[in-house]
């Protein structure tokens, strides 16, 4: 049997790994720019965590958690989302006791049961950005400022922010029972998800993509419309400072996210034309969410970017990507004596901090060249009979072909002086 990798996941080949690498890195740069701490979280959490923070009703926890129980009774769940997580390490390790808001970011595997598409699988990997403790609007602000930031920092142009505000427990109320009034003339037009959506979710029947119920969700009422005077007033000063920060946004009366634990401010980057479905990063507000864990209220804001997702826009716009280092060094040899040479040279080079692929077999030289060329390698050390008597070796430059016998013990000091990163 021929085994092949489950059905929506992917393997990460070598080829591949110049795109992550270039996002990490960027990942990073970005974090220390805004002063936020890497925070790991395990793969799998108490499946109580997911259902409590994302909301038994979302499509999330009832069709699309990798759940299980252990040898010990225990259920647990793959981590199918990243903030939930982050809020439980915040309550666990009492970070609520750090100077407020306390910044964290996450890189991670994400793992959802659902129908794999465009830069989505069922096992895909995400970064996010968390900020716990504050509720200023100039947090939502910088928070937002950072995504689209992020994007222009990894060269991706065309795109549209969407914001909108979906108020808080508050004034949310008003605002459902508005919108079941409105689609409850409409039920028999809408799909079979939107039915059981308008008795358990009805926010979410704003993101319903097929048409029937889109047409329907156009005259639905407007979150802006029902909001408190506390929420409104919140909505209308992180306008103000988007404006201050010359981001371009457009309010957006459907975007309400996918998550129970949302309040007030949800935001998306997309590229210019691609609809919700090609979200490249999406965030709000969660306010009540580490209070629903068994904290006090904490307010919070975050986002989560999917890195599938925005290394296939990067194809997309023909990014270029910095490539990843080649091996500085190759060592080819001639006979079985200069080969036991060559693996003692690799020895004392890679203690020195150089790169060193050496040939193995009894390829010709001239093959062994060719798999040099072929691998990148800056220069290529050979040793044969006559360099074993000298007590040396040819050092051969790859890309001009001129080469020079250099003594081996002047080689490693060669070799680093050379070195771009020495």
């Amino acid at each position: 049997m021929l085994y092949q990798a489950p059905r929506g996941t992917s393997d990460i080949l070598p080829k591949e790994q110049a795109y992550w690498r270039y996002i990490e890195q960027k990942v990073a740069e970005m974090a220390k720019l805004y002063g936020y701490e890497r925070l790991d979280a395990p793969l799998f959490e108490d499946t109580g965590l997911f259902a409590r923070s994302v909301g038994e009703d979302t499509d999330i926890v009832t069709k699309e958690m990798y759940t299980f129980e252990d040898r010990g009774g225990n259920q647990l769940t793959l981590r199918p989302e990243g903030t939930a997580p982050v809020c439980r390490a915040y309550l666990e390790h009492g970070l609520y006791n750090l100077p407020q808001p306390v910044k964290l970011y996450y890189i991670a595997s994400i793992f959802r049961y659902e129908r794999p598409q465009a830069g989505r699988y069922r096992q895909h990997y995400q970064f996010g950005y968390e900020a716990i403790g504050d509720d200023d609007p100039a947090l939502d602000a910088e928070i937002i400022d950072m995504a689209w930031q992020f994007l222009l920092s990894v060269k991706l142009r065309s795109l549209s922010l969407q914001l909108n505000s979906i108020g808080c427990k508050k004034c949310r109320p008003k605002y459902v029972a508005a919108l079941k009034a409105h689609y409850a003339g409409h039920e028999r037009d809408l799909c079979p998800e939107c039915k059981t959506r308008l008795k358990k979710n009805p926010l979410r029947l704003l993101d319903c993509k097929k048409p029937s119920c889109q047409k329907i969700a156009s005259s639905a009422p407007k979150t802006l419309d029902y909001l408190c005077p506390e929420c409104a007033e919140h909505f209308n000063r992180l306008k103000k400072y988007l404006e201050l920060l010359d981001l371009p946004y457009t309010v957006n009366h459907h975007l309400v996210r996918g998550l129970d634990y949302y309040t007030r401010t949800v935001f998306e980057i997309q590229p210019q034309g691609g609809g919700a479905q090609s979200t490249i990063i999406g965030g709000g507000r969660y306010d009540d969410l580490i209070e629903e864990l068994g904290g006090k209220p904490t307010p919070a804001i975050g986002f989560a970017a999917g890195i599938e997702r925005i290394i296939l826009n990067l194809k997309k716009q023909n990014v270029p990507i910095p490539p990843l280092p080649k091996p500085p060094l190759f060592i080819a040899y001639l006979g079985d004596e200069a080969k036991e040479e060559a693996l003692k040279l690799a020895s004392v080079l890679r203690r020195a901090g150089i790169g060193v692929i050496e040939a193995l077999g009894s390829k010709s030289l001239k093959a062994q060249l060719r798999q040099a060329n072929n691998l990148g390698a800056r220069y290529a050390v050979i040793i044969g009979e006559e360099e074993l008597k000298a007590g040396a070796v040819i050092l051969r430059d790859m890309t001009s072909a001129r080469q020079q016998a250099v003594p081996l013990k002047e080689l490693v000091e060669r070799l680093v002086s050379a070195s771009p990163h020495s």
